[in-house]
């Protein structure tokens, strides 16, 4: 049986119809750029993460950008970020002409703490930006606390995390500002590149936020700044509105998945490779990513032995971002991360969708027993 990484053609076999009524409509108004479903998904995203606002944008990495640009963040700053994340993360902060610099991981979580964030702040710190990688939180009360400390904003990195709980809160309600990514592999995903920027509790960060989207606009054709083109299509909140009634059943799914495993290959689990664990109190693992740490070096054997069973794998993220060429002149090192470097070297994420059968649970954990001989 082969078995891909992600199959979404179910998913979205389960809002066609949904949609395609939704799209003839939208051709009727031949409103296609912030119009009623924009306005419909931005209260219902608000809603959803227990925050005051939140802003449709044409993706995450704008919804991040944005969040900056907010902030006033620019030349001369600093905004503290993860090494072990995607690019997007650090791309934004140079993108304002700030710099990114880069903390380490707990390696149970592969995300970083309030303590690592600490040892990092600089005279020149403007915000702090924690990832919550692969769908569990960061340490946000820590990582918070030390925020208030130092009178330092927080952006939520949540484009992996939309709906991940923890400390009895959701991804969305620690920060200032929360980035969300609704690329089509998410969680929650669009059919082509959206996202969106959560507002926690400031009308006058939601407006400039906006304002921001829109060129800095407000009203047409008055332009009190110079913003973005980051605008969100009706048609991408239309497709988003129709999924959104079915994400908690999709992270459930997930969920359950993600229980089989570690049910299924826990006699495996801390010898040649380690399970993800949910660590976070009063926490929910939305598991985005379902990611194994492989030891002894030999990530890269098990996933061409997977190929070659036909069972699907990815690597999130191979190359640190202290290590990416287009950072080398910020002056970090080598070996100056070492548990995000060993994280680049171990990790593999493994099948875990909620459309999965038992059956393809069972190939992919069968499949994993025969590279060990187990």
């Amino acid at each position: 049986m082969s078995v891909p990484m992600l199959d979404l053609a179910p998913q979205n076999a389960s809002v066609k119809a949904a949609v395609l009524d939704g799209l003839a409509g939208l051709m009727d108004r031949s409103s296609f750029i912030l119009g009623e479903h924009v306005k419909g998904l931005e209260a219902e995203l608000a809603a959803y993460a227990g925050a005051s606002f939140a802003v449709g944008m044409s993706s995450g990495t704008d919804a991040q950008l944005v969040a900056l640009m907010a902030l006033g963040i620019g030349p001369g700053d600093e905004v503290i970020v993860p090494t072990f994340t995607f690019f997007a993360t650090a791309g934004v902060v140079s993108r304002v002409g700030a710099k990114p610099v880069f903390v380490d991981l707990d390696p149970a979580t592969f995300n970083t703490t309030g303590a690592l964030v600490e040892a990092a702040i600089t005279p020149r710190t403007k915000a702090i930006m924690p990832v919550h990688l692969f769908g569990q939180l960061a340490e946000m009360p820590t990582i918070c606390a030390v925020a208030a400390k130092h009178g330092l904003p927080v952006i939520e990195d949540a484009c992996q995390s939309m709906g991940a709980k923890g400390w009895g809160k959701h991804a969305g309600q620690f920060g200032e500002m929360t980035a969300y990514s609704f690329y089509p592999t998410k969680n929650l995903g669009a059919f082509g590149d959206a996202g969106a920027t959560v507002v926690r509790d400031s009308a006058d960060l939601h407006a400039r936020v906006r304002r921001l989207r829109v060129h800095g606009m407000e009203p047409v054709y008055v332009h009190h700044e110079v913003g973005m083109n980051g605008r969100l299509d009706e048609f991408q909140a239309l497709v988003l509105r129709a999924k959104l009634p079915l994400l908690e059943g999709w992270h459930e799914g997930r969920r359950k998945h993600a229980s089989w495993y570690h049910a299924r290959l826990a006699k495996l689990d801390g010898g040649p490779f380690v399970l993800p664990k949910e660590v976070v109190p009063e926490g929910r693992h939305i598991y985005n990513q379902f990611t194994l740490r492989v030891k002894d070096g030999k990530r890269d054997a098990l996933q061409a032995h997977l190929k070659a069973k036909g069972i699907g794998s990815a690597i999130y993220y191979p190359i640190c971002l202290h290590e990416q060429p287009c950072f080398q002149d910020l002056g970090f090192r080598k070996g100056q991360f070492p548990n995000s470097e060993r994280a680049a070297a171990e990790v593999l994420s493994i099948p875990v969708f909620p459309e999965m059968t038992e059956a393809m649970l069972e190939e992919v954990a069968s499949g994993i027993e025969s590279f060990y001989g187990a």
